[in-house]
């Protein structure tokens, strides 16, 4: 799907020479920019875009002035996609803990269609880090568009026919929509919002949002300035100080208080930035610590049960010392590996490897309807070693055959079961899905309750839209471990290391909240407390009943396995978006524990959820809904619906 789409980008700018702007060479269109990567990679949007879908090539002129071009013959199939031009562009990030809500705004004309006729609008908006779409609000001459949620079993959703190609996700991290019949010559003004995760390490945060646009969406408009601007709010949830690291954009502090800050980046350009946004900042101090922060729920919301959220920082690099780890990798190697999955987890494999501490022990087991062995015990990790698993891995990689999860799993608790003194830790990876995936996490628990003080950690990685990820989620959930996945094959090695990286860099573990348990109806997400690694800061969110006690602390286990226990320190927050900043790691572990019981009351859970804070789920759709302007905001007879699967990142749209 995102070669199809890069290809026909690709001719809709070649189409887009038939343009003419006059004989005043200043105004003429600008040209692609050139690269030596012909892939279609090279077409994919790098930030915010719009296109003009065209299937009659004979449509395409300049509405304003008529270029008396030749008549063209035949049809595009696919459709060409025509980069629009853009008048303005507002970014708003606001960031909190280790979550940003980013808030678009622009406008597109369609200049390259004749004003008598029309053509569809398709938009593409690449998020960031586990980017997760919040809404999408449409202007155009005589109509607007919004987007809303709507539960799977609705009677409008269950009736209508599906169209894969209006909307969807052209890859994980882009989302697109197509809004119907747009008159040549009008202007689109488009809002889009999203929730992306802040990348953590060594202390510091970074934003990254996809703001990259090319050269040939600066409308030819002789030396007229364009306005773009960038806002950035930044609310740690701590009373420490905010030291900003590096900006992309020459952003102008308008706010400084303890845990907060706020920047303004303004400017009068001739063509748009052509660079991401980025920025990254410290709140960290050099020791553990954390805090609580309580909020009371709206009146809207459906449950009325106060809410939480609990925060645990690594500190510096000196706060605390990883753990001795005794590690088994579980590498899949059936036939659905082959090529770039089997590559990637390959490289990222080795990569790990050579980091591990002469200390540490590890074992590797490739797996298919059997399982291989690197070797008959647990191995120290030293340089000697290291290098015949990379020979035993470059000539046992190979991709064939099925695939057969618990026979390795079993395999490895084996290993580690007689661990004294360190931490184990046993890494799966795979890109399929078996019949007896809820009896392998029944098992796997039964193997975890028996075990010592420090039980197996299994971390988990999804590869691809056919694995169960719920399943691998709560294969991790019960275990405190903690799961990753990689939806697009490019994307396998870097997500893989950024797992490894976590289990490889533990420093606190085993940790409880006892005063938690005395609260009234309290729920925990996730109800198992994973550990705390200096590659990523901690949180749990909940709610409960009650009055939350004036003082906490955190217990947990250190590297020596001394006992260690930190003061956390208790504030309200009333400027913090609780619903949508937790309700993504709330719902997805309410769905992987509705896949696991099979149960319909935790579906209907999580359906209320999703709705009420506007997070895709399983169990809801993205509903596009039509407003004739003047009429009230209602579902018109032409709207659409799409239609979206968040465990494998596809979707259609349906009439209503």
């Amino acid at each position: 799907m995102a070669e199809e789409f890069g290809k026909s980008v690709e001719d809709g700018i070649k189409l887009s020479k038939r343009l003419y702007f006059g004989k005043d060479r200043a105004v003429a269109p600008p040209k692609p920019q050139m690269s030596m990567d012909k892939s279609s990679e090279t077409f994919l949007p790098r930030a915010p875009m719009v296109y003009a879908v065209i299937s009659d090539p004979g449509i395409v002129d300049n509405p304003d002035m008529t270029s008396y071009q030749p008549h063209v013959h035949g049809r595009c199939d696919p459709p060409a996609l025509i980069p629009l031009q853009m008048n303005r562009i507002e970014l708003e990030a606001d960031s909190y803990l280790d979550s940003v809500i980013v808030r678009f705004s622009g406008s597109w004309r369609v200049h390259c269609v004749m004003g008598s006729k029309s053509c569809d609008c398709r938009i593409a908006i690449p998020m960031g880090e586990q980017g997760s779409i919040l809404g999408v609000e449409v202007e155009v001459p005589r109509k607007s568009y919004s987007t809303e949620l709507i539960a799977m079993d609705d009677k409008r959703y269950m009736e209508k026919e599906c169209r894969p190609e209006s909307g969807g996700f052209l890859k994980p991290y882009i989302f697109i929509l197509t809004i119907p019949n747009v008159d040549g010559g009008s202007t689109l003004s488009i809002k889009v919002s999203w929730i992306q995760k802040l990348l953590y390490r060594n202390g510091e945060f970074s934003l990254i949002v996809p703001f990259s646009f090319p050269d040939y969406v600066t409308p030819p408009v002789k030396k007229l300035a364009k306005k773009e601007k960038i806002q950035l709010n930044i609310n740690s949830g701590t009373e420490t100080e905010i030291m900003c690291k590096a900006t992309s954009h020459p952003l102008k502090q308008l706010k400084r208080e303890a845990g907060k800050s706020g920047f303004l980046y303004e400017a009068d350009v001739l063509t748009w930035t052509d660079i991401d946004f980025a920025v990254s900042y410290s709140v960290s101090s050099s020791h553990i610590y954390g805090g609580v922060i309580l909020h009371s729920p709206s009146v809207h919301d459906v449950d009325q049960r106060e809410l939480f959220s609990l925060y645990l920082f690594p500190g510096g690099k000196s706060s605390g010392k990883a753990f001795r780890k005794e590690i088994v990798f579980l590498i899949d190697i059936s036939g659905s590996m082959e090529a770039k999955p089997l590559e990637g987890a390959k490289n990222a494999l080795i990569g790990t490897l050579t980091k591990l501490d002469a200390k540490d022990s590890f074992n590797i087991l490739a797996f298919n309807g059997e399982t291989y062995s690197f070797s008959s015990s647990m191995e120290l990790a030293t340089a000697e070693t290291v290098e015949r698993a990379v020979e035993w891995i470059n000539l046992k990689f190979i991709a064939g055959g099925g695939t057969n999860i618990l026979l390795p799993l079993n395999q490895a608790m084996e290993l580690v079961s007689n661990t004294h003194g360190s931490f184990p830790v046993i890494y799966l990876i795979t890109d399929g899905a078996v019949e007896n995936e809820r009896q392998i996490c029944d098992v796997m628990q039964s193997h975890l309750t028996s075990k010592g003080s420090i039980c197996p950690r299994i971390y988990t990685f999804g590869i691809g839209t056919y694995c169960n990820h719920y399943f691998l989620r709560m294969l991790a959930m019960i275990s405190r471990g903690q799961y990753g996945a990689a939806y697009d094959v490019d994307s396998v090695e870097p997500q893989m290391q950024k797992l490894f990286a976590k289990g490889l860099s533990t420093i606190l573990a085993n940790i409880t909240i006892d005063t938690l348990d005395d609260l009234d109806d309290v729920e925990v997400y996730p109800s198992r407390i994973p550990d705390l690694s200096s590659e990523s800061l901690l949180i749990i969110s909940g709610r409960y009943r009650g009055n939350f006690p004036e003082t906490l602390k955190a217990k947990a286990v250190l590297e020596d396995l001394s006992n260690f226990v930190v003061d956390l320190k208790i504030q309200n927050a009333k400027d913090m978006p609780f619903d949508k900043i937790f309700a993504k790691q709330q719902i997805d572990l309410l769905t992987a524990q509705a896949w696991f019981s099979e149960n319909k009351r935790l579906e209907d859970k999580v359906v209320e959820m999703s709705i009420q804070t506007g997070i895709v789920s399983e169990y809801t759709r993205l509903s596009l809904l039509e407003t004739q302007k003047g009429n009230q905001a209602t579902e018109s007879p032409g709207a659409h619906k799409v239609s979206i699967d968040p465990s494998k990142n596809i979707c259609g749209i349906c009439l209503l």
